[in-house]
């Protein structure tokens, strides 16, 4: 896998070589194709979480999954979330919600009862700031900590899972979780919930990509969620699929010890 650690130091040196044949042999054409080439790759492994070209990120089980996949739903809780729960519970399928420390502060007696039935929840920073990919190491470990300090005085556990907003990893949240010890976790099947206003759409894209090990992205945050999750928990069912929560599915510990 294509990492930034080994493939940054081979553009900086690709690159000055360019530039040498640029500045002697009067054409600047290998220079900007490099830096091209390296803006490209930047991008892509920033945006691309699977990528792990920043950081190390968990996003499916490859090898016995066994029909087992892991329902996941950022962004909450809400008023919404209380519903996904009991489509959940009524087909027994457990979920690990990637909560916001500021959604938990305003629905602290949802996140209880998120644990309360047996999933899990991960820290999905405290405010899910816009600006997420461009902030410093220490604006991003004080987004974790503040979230895992909410998160613990709410429901008594301090996650071990993060999910980055938007997905996006970079050497700040790589250093960020490294100084917080927390392990990233992805996704290998987008529903595109929050950007797709079609119910049927949304709901045929998770069913035409999904594998055993595979790690669904949803929203806790809309009714359209919900009304697909009001199909897809059934064809689940019906098709030998058991959604269980990450740290099962990955054998990860989800809290700290």
């Amino acid at each position: 896998m294509l990492k930034h650690a080994i493939l940054y130091p081979s553009f900086l040196v690709a690159g000055c070589i360019a530039l040498l044949i640029g500045i002697f042999g009067g054409s600047f054409a290998w220079f900007f194709a490099i830096l091209l080439l390296a803006a490209g790759m930047t991008a892509w492994g920033a945006f691309d979480i699977r990528l792990g070209y920043f950081a190390h990120a968990f996003f499916r089980k490859k090898y016995h999954a066994e029909g087992r996949i892991a329902l996941t739903f950022d962004d909450g809780p809400s008023p919404h979330t209380a519903e996904v729960l009991r489509l959940l519970k009524a087909y027994q399928f457990k979920a690990t919600f990637f909560c916001i420390g500021k959604q938990v502060l305003a629905h602290p007696d949802m996140a209880k009862q998120i644990i309360d039935e047996g999933h899990v929840i991960g820290n999905h920073t405290y405010s899910h700031r816009q600006s997420f990919g461009f902030l410093k190491e220490k604006d991003v470990v004080t987004e974790l900590e503040r979230c895992n300090v909410i998160i613990q005085q709410s429901v008594g556990k301090k996650p071990k899972f993060f999910r980055p907003p938007f997905g996006v990893t970079n050497p700040s949240v790589a250093k960020a979780v490294q100084h917080t010890k927390q392990q990233i976790i992805g996704w290998s099947n987008r529903s595109l919930d929050t950007v797709t206003w079609e119910e049927d759409k949304i709901y045929q894209r998770v069913c035409k990509k999904l594998k055993p090990g595979d790690i669904i992205l949803f929203h806790d945050t809309s009714q359209r969620t919900v009304n697909v999750l009001k199909r897809l928990l059934p064809y689940l069912q019906k098709n030998g699929y058991i959604s269980v929560s990450v740290d099962d599915l990955l054998n990860l510990h989800a809290y700290e010890q």
